[in-house]
């Protein structure tokens, strides 16, 4: 009798991965870095994760969003393996697989790898009337958030500076999240803020809307050219006016802008990146209503503004959709 128990129980133990699996062997679960719940990662990784777990009885994958500080703790938990996924400004994940800024004393990341991008991100200086900043030049002296440490949004604050030859000693520089600055700005505790974000965005509509008189400084001229000129990755870019209609502007702000992307790393198994790339890709319709932000999104632009190689999982699906024509021949590693 003994022995028929003991054979049952291994019988029980050797069914119950596929038991509790759904028929697919242990469940793998994956983890998501995304960003502030009221900016755009969070929805998107939301997103994400809803359609691959849509699929569990076909991939066995659970997959889960964190909100994060951003794109380097994004991109140094993915390197780490804290997180499986996460969603880094193009800026940050060139710096990174580059050895550059956060990541020039320890090097270049090599395992770093390139899923696809995601949308265009504007960075945005808002400042209030009374300041009487109505250019980069004009933050010399004023209290301005340039964004958490951590954050793309931090970094580009201070590429702008710098392309208009000032630095942070050179302000009265605020370090908190941007999603708090619009509050401070109406209470007249800084004078602008950066935001690096897809557009409309709710912040900066609550940062026009309230009691402050507030604009859209434009970063064009000298600063814009300055910056397209020294970074691959920052384009011109202008945000649609009329989605801030409370705004001090008279015409579409002009600036400069990034991409999101999603990064993983070598460490995350082929099947698995290959059915997150395919479950975004094949629910492209769908994921482009998930913003306004996503309004021009193409399956072809999901594959610019890439600098680290594209892992083998996502490159398996491009492959099988006939899209690897649009991907820079240099992330190609077979």
């Amino acid at each position: 009798m003994k022995k028929i128990l003991v054979f049952s129980l291994l019988v029980l133990l050797q069914a119950a991965p596929q038991v509790f699996a759904g028929g697919q062997g242990q469940s793998k679960f994956v983890t998501i870095g995304t960003g502030g719940v009221t900016g755009v990662y969070y929805p998107t990784g939301g997103a994400i994760s809803r359609m691959v777990n849509a699929k569990y009885d076909e991939y066995g994958i659970k997959a889960t969003v964190e909100s994060t500080g951003g794109s380097v703790y994004n991109v140094n938990a993915v390197l780490s393996g804290d997180l499986d996924f996460g969603i880094s400004q193009s800026d940050r994940q060139f710096q990174a697989y580059t050895g550059l800024a956060e990541w020039e004393e320890s090097g270049p990341q090599k395992e770093l790898r390139s899923v696809f991008s995601i949308h265009p991100e504007a960075v945005t200086l808002v400042a209030s009337v009374e300041s009487g900043i109505e250019s980069v030049a004009d933050l010399k002296g004023k209290r301005v958030n340039l964004g958490n440490p951590g954050s793309g949004n931090l970094q580009n604050a201070l590429d702008v500076l710098a392309a208009a030859g000032l630095s942070e000693a050179d302000v009265q520089a605020e370090n908190v999240n941007a999603v708090e600055a619009p509050g401070l700005l109406n209470d007249g505790r800084i004078d602008a803020f950066f935001y690096t974000v897809g557009h409309p965005n709710g912040n900066v509509k609550e940062a026009t809307a309230g009691r402050v008189k507030v604009r859209i400084v434009n970063i064009d001229g000298d600063v814009l050219k300055a910056l397209t000129d020294k970074y691959s990755y920052y384009a011109k870019a202008v945000l649609p006016g009329k989605e801030y209609p409370m705004a001090a502007n008279t015409s579409d702000p002009v600036t400069v802008g990034v991409t999101a992307t999603l990064v993983t790393s070598t460490k995350v198994p082929e099947d698995v990146v290959y059915a997150i790339t395919k479950e975004v890709f094949e629910n492209f319709d769908d994921f482009k209503k998930l913003h306004p932000a996503y309004q021009n999104l193409t399956r072809e632009s999901m594959l610019k503004g890439l600098s680290a190689p594209i892992h083998k999982g996502a490159l398996r699906y491009y492959e099988e959709a006939g899209l690897t024509e649009y991907i820079n021949p240099a992330l190609i590693q077979k």
